[in-house]
Order: C-alpha cells, then sequence, then structure tokens
C-alpha cells in the first residue's frame, strides 16, 4: 500500500509517497499565497512524477503550517509529531532533531522508537528562522543559495548583538556601511541565528545524534554555525526538507484502515 505525506510550510510545499517503509517520490514547490492550492498542486504533481492516481493513496496526512488547509487530507498532524517520524525514518539511531523553518525554529528530543519526548519552539519571533537569514540576504543583496558558501569564507565574523530581526537588520546595514566585508557580516549572521536555536536545544537537553531538517539544513554557512555551538557533527539528510511530508506519510500508514 502507498501512503502521502503533505507538508506545507509558509516558504515551500513538500509531499512525499512511501510504500514498504520505502519512499518512492518527493516534491516540493513554493507555496505562494493558497495552502489548498499549493496542497493539491504538490501531491498532484507528484502522483504524475510516479505515475500513481489518487485511487492508489490508502492514506494521507498532512502538517505543517497551513496542514488544516488540506481537506483531502485523512488527518492533521503537528510538524513536531512528523518531523520526528520522519527522522526515525530516515535513521533509527537519531535522538535529536535541529529544524529551521521559515517561520519557526524547533529542537525535539526522540526516544529510542523514534517517539517524540519532548520539544522546544521558537514560534513568537523570527529570530534564528529562515525568514531571519532571508531578511539578512536581501540586505545584503545576496541569494539564499549563495549565502551559505560565502558565509564560509569569512576571515573575522562580524558581531550581531541582537536577537530581534529588526535590530539585526539595523546592525547590518550599518556594518554594510563601514564597508565590512561581505562574507564576515554572513558567518555573523550564520553565528547569530545558531545560538538562538542552540538555546532551543539546550533547553530541553538534546542527546546524540542529531539531525537537522528544513530547508535552512541546505546552508552550510548555518551548518557550520550549528556545528560549533552544539559542539557536535549534525546528521544531514539529502530528504532534509521533504523529511516533515515523509514523517506525515510514515504516520499515514498507521492510521486505522
Amino acid at each position: 500500500m502507498i501512503f502521502a505525506g503533505i507538508d506545507i510550510g509558509s516558504n515551500t510545499a513538500k509531499a512525499a509517497l512511501i510504500q514498504d517503509r520505502a519512499i518512492i517520490g518527493v516534491r516540493v514547490i513554493p507555496t505562494g499565497y493558497h495552502h489548498l492550492k499549493a496542497g493539491t498542486r504538490v501531491f498532484e504533481d507528484l502522483l504524475d512524477q510516479t505515475g500513481l492516481s489518487r485511487s492508489d493513496i490508502r492514506a494521507i496526512v498532512s502538517t505543517g503550517y497551513g496542514r488544516a488547509s488540506i481537506d483531502f487530507a485523512d488527518k492533521a498532524m503537528t510538524e513536531i509529531l512528523c518531523h520526528g517520524a520522519g527522522a526515525h525514518f530516515l535513521d533509527p539511531d537519531i535522538r535529536g532533531i535541529i529544524d529551521v523553518g521559515g517561520q519557526d525554529s524547533k529542537a525535539i528530543a526522540l526516544d529510542d522508537q523514534g517517539q517524540v519526548d519532548n520539544f522546544a519552539m521558537n514560534d513568537k519571533c523570527a529570530a534564528g528562522t529562515g525568514r531571519f537569514l532571508e531578511v539578512m540576504a536581501n540586505a545584503l543583496e545576496v541569494s539564499l543559495d549563495q549565502m551559505g558558501e560565502v558565509g564560509l569564507t569569512a576571515d573575522h565574523p562580524s558581531k550581531i548583538s541582537s536577537i530581534c530581526t529588526v535590530f539585526a537588520e539595523s546592525e547590518v546595514i550599518s556594518m554594510i556601511a563601514r564597508q565590512e566585508k561581505r562574507e564576515n557580516i554572513i558567518a555573523g549572521i550564520h553565528q547569530a541565528a545558531a545560538a538562538r536555536v542552540a538555546i532551543l536545544a539546550a533547553k530541553i537537553r538534546i542527546q546524540r545524534p542529531v539531525m537537522m531538517t528544513g530547508g535552512v539544513a541546505k546552508n552550510p554557512g548555518m551548518i557550520a554555525a550549528l556545528e560549533t555551538q552544539l559542539n557536535q557533527a549534525l546528521i544531514l539528510s539529502p530528504y532534509c526538507q521533504e523529511t516533515g511530508a515523509i514523517g506525515a506519510a510514515v504516520l499515514a500508514s498507521r492510521l486505522p484502515a
């Protein structure tokens, strides 16, 4: 039987299909304004990609920022549960998760069965989120895709003292005016964001090994900053951005028939 997970984030919509404990397809598209349209499109795109139809899908679970809008899902479940299930599916040894999304960041502790044991979440402030990095990238006139690599070339990371996105942006603009090196400013931004996320991990005493999920896991500069803050190497999956959708599909497979 085939099961589907749909993860509607603030920036991207993800879908995943699993069958017999194997991933048979994933898809990512921009979310845009309308969550239901994004969820419908990413799901249908994935069906086309895999040559399947809706009748082939036994159950669907939705998750993420816009999970409640996916009216064709059998159940909606939180990102915490879905990222936990997804990380455990990808690597059963994982005991901790760092998930940096567009609008929030999370630290999640798992038990040896892959169940969520504890979590801490930053959802009241953009600091330490993908949105924080996006604002800074715009101020520095660099793309998010370039940001990670550029930051790794820094020789003296700048010090960002504010944890507020608005005030931090003002700091960055002042640094630009002082003609500080762009790569040093970017490295400082990564360090500031990583420090914020590390506070969440410390709150729940996250245990090793730790997997990083979410689109920000594709930013090597942020990875390096987080590994320094956490004093450990992070486990990275090729499916980092789709982990929530994969977990939703795993949980869909556990729904009552």
